[in-house]
Formats: C-alpha cells, sequence, structure tokens
C-alpha cells in the first residue's frame, strides 16, 4: 500500500503542478489569441510521459529497483495475438460504438463527411493552400485517415507508452496485491481518469460549454477510463507485458474521434458518437464487462498477504 500511495502522490504532483505551472498559462494565451495551438499541444502531450516519471522515482525512493518492470514482452509464441488485439481491437470497439449510435440518432448520420470536409477545406484556404474540390478533399482525407489509422499505434506509441508503463505496468499490480481484479479496475480507472482532471478542467474531450462543468466531464472521464482502463489491463494481464496496453492506446487515440466524421452535428461529447461518449464507447463498455465476468475469479497477481506465509510461494509474475 506504501508504494501505491507514493507513485500516486508523485505522478499526481508532477502532473498537476505541471499543468497549471505550464499548460493553464499556455492555454491561457491561445484563448486570448497570443500563443501557439501547437506549442499548447506539444506542452499537453508531455504529460502523457509523467506516469512512467513517476514510476521512475517511485522504484527510486521505495528501493524496489527495476528488476519486475513489467515491459519486455513473454512467451510472445503464445501472446502475440494480445498485441494484435491490443492493435486492431479498438478500432473495431469503438466502430461498433459509433455504429450504435448511428442506429440511435439516424438523422446525424453524414455520410459525405460534408462538415468534416468542409472544415479541413477551411483549414487549408487559411494556410493558404490551393483550395480543393469536394472529391478531392474528400479523397485526400480518406487517404489521410486510413494511413492514420492504421498507424495510430506506432506514431502514439512513445507517449502512450509513458502512460501505460505506470497504470498498466505498475499501479495495476500493486492495487492488485491488495483488492479482487473488479475494485482493481475500478480504482485504477477512477485514479487515471482523476489524474487527466485538470485537462478536462480546460476541455479535453468534453469541451466547456456544459452544465456541470467541469465536475461532470471529470466524472465522465473516470468512467470512460474505466472502460478503457479494462481492456488494457486485460491485454497487460494476458501478455505478462505494458506493451500491448500501449499499443491499444495509441489506437484509441488515434481512432476515438473518427465516428464524429460521419456527423451532421458534430455530435455530444458525452452521448457520442467519439468514442468517449455513453453510446460512442459502448463497445469498450461492453468488452469491460465481459472481461470482467470472464476475469474476477482468476487469479493475477498473487495477493501481498501470501508472501508473509512460512511456505514459500513462487514470486509474483510479471505484467
Amino acid at each position: 500500500m506504501k508504494r501505491i500511495i507514493i507513485y500516486c502522490l508523485v505522478t499526481f504532483t508532477i502532473t498537476y503542478a505541471y499543468s497549471f505551472a505550464i499548460v493553464y498559462p499556455m492555454y491561457n494565451q491561445v484563448m486570448l489569441g497570443l500563443g501557439s495551438e501547437i506549442t499548447l499541444t506539444m506542452l499537453i502531450a508531455a504529460v502523457m510521459f509523467f506516469p512512467s516519471l513517476g514510476v521512475i522515482i517511485t522504484r527510486i525512493i521505495t528501493k524496489e529497483g527495476f528488476k519486475q518492470a513489467n515491459i519486455k514482452p513473454q512467451q510472445l509464441r503464445k501472446t502475440f495475438q494480445y498485441y494484435l488485439l491490443g492493435w486492431f481491437g479498438p478500432m473495431l470497439l469503438i466502430a461498433f460504438g459509433a455504429a450504435v449510435y448511428y442506429l440511435i440518432y439516424p438523422g446525424d448520420f453524414d455520410p459525405s463527411m460534408s462538415v468534416m470536409l468542409e472544415q479541413l477545406r477551411t483549414q487549408l484556404a487559411a494556410v493558404g493552400a490551393e483550395q480543393l474540390s469536394p472529391d478531392a478533399a474528400r479523397g485526400m482525407f480518406i487517404t489521410q485517415l486510413a494511413i492514420g489509422v492504421l498507424a495510430a499505434p506506432i506514431l502514439n506509441f512513445v507517449t502512450c507508452f509513458g502512460e501505460e508503463w505506470g497504470w498498466r505496468g505498475y499501479l495495476l499490480p500493486k492495487v492488485n496485491e491488495h483488492l479482487a481484479f473488479i475494485p482493481t479496475i475500478l480504482v485504477t480507472g477512477v485514479i487515471w481518469g482523476l489524474w487527466h482532471a485538470p485537462l478536462t478542467a480546460i476541455g479535453h474531450n468534453y469541451g466547456l460549454d456544459y452544465p456541470g462543468f467541469p465536475w461532470l466531464g471529470i466524472l465522465t472521464m473516470c468512467g470512460f477510463c474505466t472502460a478503457a482502463g479494462t481492456f488494457l489491463s486485460y491485454l497487460t494481464i494476458k501478455s505478462k507485458s505494458c506493451i500491448p496496453a500501449a499499443l491499444a492506446h495509441g489506437s484509441i487515440n488515434g481512432f476515438a474521434a473518427v465516428g464524429l466524421y460521419f456527423s451532421a452535428s458534430m455530435g455530444n461529447p458525452f452521448i457520442g458518437p467519439s468514442a468517449v461518449g455513453v453510446l460512442g464507447g459502448s463497445g469498450l463498455i461492453i468488452a469491460a464487462v465481459v472481461i470482467c465476468l470472464r476475469l474476477r475469479i482468476e487469479p493475477l497477481w498473487p495477493s501481498a498477504n501470501t508472501q508473509d506465509n512460512h511456505v514459500q510461494k513462487p514470486p509474483p509474475s510479471t505484467c
């Protein structure tokens, strides 16, 4: 328990201090039209490395060392399927959620992607690019989308690993030493969601104009992180490495908003078609329920209490 507390204190302190001291001032500059949005995006991306930084600092403080770092791929011939599931699984689950949304709100479905394409043409015109015809813009957009979706797990891997080594590679097994699987998922999901709170409060994922701002957004983010975190935890547990979770995290980040491209209204972030909404994320939610039902009775990591028995136990499996 001591290591869990130290890890959370270190990671949250670094993240919140950086957000308030570095990200927020730049955000205010951008809102006033005085700052660079690219710079702000890069500053926000840097936050994703702090969970791993928290692991390093915690392991040094507690003298735990790095022998069981939970990174190195294990038994690839037997676990390779989980790497593939991490790469493509989120795309299928998010596409399922978007389909559910459009089945319930068919009037919002725009197969021509007219709203998104108009935004693309406007952006190109703003930077002095040659105006594209609707067909040319659509072809360019679809090509970029296909490349981005298929390559997202690799393109986003470094930053997503920065989070996953912390949340799934370190926090998950530590909490599971004290709690069963489902409570572990709930606790780690809420912690992950609250870690996002500084960014949620400046509009990340849910915007700024909604009732209950920013608390409703923070609460909903905790729910999304719990559902997505269940899938990422499953990959980590089954592969005995946090690498598949990092790939899946990159896939989620690259594909989460794809459903919006076909929306005539740009949807509702709390509902869908984006994956952070209840309907848009229904694929992840269903997957989380199925995973919890399957793993609720399986031993994942040996309980910390069993380590104190006189009978010698095998060392915990890395994950």
